[in-house]
């Protein structure tokens, strides 16, 4: 189970390095444009804000385990992120329209909650 938690971790990473990058790095008219319609509703820098903790929670998901500083970090990490796409799932639902993303959201934090789960758990480190 204890790898199963790690590719789980080292995949929602990825994902969500991913997402913040791209909110860091891009514009928001082209956010909107690469069919991210949600972020009409956010200012500007509310979404850099999310781009940076996405990026800071990749880094937590992974790195404190590695290098064993902090390690509590990683299922906080996950809770956060589990959070924060189930506040995703409600803009989706409230904005009409994107509701396949909702059950992309969802997965993302059922994901999450299975590394906080493993990582409070049974398979702390």
């Amino acid at each position: 189970m204890n790898v199963v938690l790690w590719v789980i971790a080292s995949l929602l990473a990825v994902v969500f390095l991913g997402s913040g990058m791209s909110k860091l790095v891009q514009t928001k008219e082209k956010l909107i444009a690469s069919r991210m319609g949600w972020a009409e509703n956010f200012s500007s820098q509310t979404i850099k804000v999310l781009g940076v903790l996405q990026i800071l929670g990749a880094i937590g998901l992974i790195l404190p385990a590695v290098l064993n500083i902090a390690p509590i970090l990683v299922p906080v990490a996950a809770i956060a992120f589990a959070i924060m796409m189930a506040g995703a799932a409600v803009v989706h639902l409230r904005r009409g329209g994107e509701t396949q993303m909702v059950g992309f959201n969802v997965a993302l934090v059922i994901l999450s909650l299975i590394v906080a789960w493993g990582r409070f758990g049974p398979y702390s480190f």
